[in-house]
């Protein structure tokens, strides 16, 4: 009885040694310095720790479709080891921002302007939509799809998504399924449609002449 018992306890804290590991490496890694300095950079300033990118934002036209200006650590290499990163949105009226997902981090929302409906799909496929107004903040959590969208005809909206990973990543749902080569069958059978009909999405994701 004394040897199961043993047993069972060393099981029990294997598991959770395992589960404990598996959480802390869920994130972006934790550094040993202060700060990473990129290989390319000889003289550490405070310039290292400046972005400059969305300066454009203010002196551009509105966009005339969804856009999106990013921080992370491809354009803003001092984000490297940090945990954090930034996007600026602006939605055009009647504008989408397509279904996706971030496999390193959530993604909390704030919405400078306009209005949006914000909308996620949990693991259960319950749908979460919320109607949000300038000053709200919406949080979409990790890895989860969702997606903004602009039902305001006349006017644009503009908001900021922080997020916890200096490099979140974006998988965009519709270019994931449509544009990598997938196989037609295949699609027609999970979506229960005909080859016709997925060529004719396919062909909306083709590269434009």
């Amino acid at each position: 009885m004394v040897l199961i018992t043993f047993r069972h306890e060393l099981i029990f804290k294997l598991v959770l040694s395992l589960a404990t590991f598996h959480t802390v490496i869920a994130g972006d890694p934790d550094i040993t310095s202060d700060f990473i300095v990129p290989p390319n950079v000889t003289n550490v300033d405070s310039n290292l720790f400046t972005f400059t990118g969305m300066r454009i934002l203010l002196q551009a036209p509105p966009p005339t479709a969804f856009k999106v200006t990013k921080a992370s650590i491809a354009e803003f290499p001092a984000l490297n080891g940090h945990s954090v990163s930034y996007a600026v949105l602006q939605y055009p009226a009647g504008s989408v921002n397509p279904p996706h997902t971030h496999p390193r981090s959530a993604e909390l929302l704030f919405l400078l302007n306009g209005s949006l409906q914000g909308r996620f799909v949990d693991t259960t496929n319950k749908l979460f939509t919320k109607t949000l107004q300038a000053g709200d903040l919406f949080v979409f959590p990790k890895g989860l799809v969702h997606y903004q969208y602009n039902s305001d005809a006349n006017n644009s909206a503009i908001a900021i998504s922080a997020f916890g990973s200096a490099n979140a990543g974006t998988v965009s749902v519709p270019n994931s399924v449509f544009a990598t080569g997938i196989d037609d069958g295949n699609l027609a059978k999970s979506f229960n449609t005909d080859i016709g009909t997925i060529q004719k999405i396919k062909a909306g994701f083709a590269p434009k002449a």
